[in-house]
């Protein structure tokens, strides 16, 4: 998998804790702004409606490891990297870390299961994704 995507942030102040950090929390929403963004830049979205119904990602496995803080007013680069696609779900890595640092703050991974509303029950079903965007997923 070569496709890549980097989303450029500023820290905000509602983002950290009382000594300016970072809430390890942020990194996870940062994580999935970027896969929005990416997803975007594709013309597709996280949650599409269609003649079919609502078709979404839900995600079946998140994971985040921390290396150092990043602080209020810092410029920060989110880099999601497509791991694997599969049948129905794709597997993105993260980087994130200072803009123009070499050194990652964190990194994490995010499985998602490209899934559709079933009409009837309401249940989510996971549904294989549409050639169209496993050729634009994989770059």
């Amino acid at each position: 998998m070569a496709a890549e995507f980097t989303q450029l942030r500023t820290v905000e102040f509602s983002e950290t804790d009382m000594a300016g950090i970072v809430h390890f929390s942020n990194f996870l929403r940062w994580m999935e702004s970027a896969e929005h963004a990416f997803l975007r830049s594709l013309g597709c979205s996280v949650h599409a409606r269609d003649a079919e119904g609502v078709a979404g990602w839900p995600r079946v496995k998140v994971e985040c490891e921390y290396f150092q803080p990043l602080r209020f007013e810092e410029a920060v680069e989110v880099i999601l990297r497509v791991e694997e696609v599969r049948n129905r779900s794709v597997r993105y890595g993260f980087r994130i870390r200072r803009e123009g640092a070499s050194a990652d703050a964190a990194c994490g991974a995010v499985i998602a299961v490209h899934a559709r509303v079933d009409p009837a029950s309401g249940r989510l079903e996971a549904v294989p994704i549409p050639d169209e965007l496993r050729r634009k997923l994989v770059g």
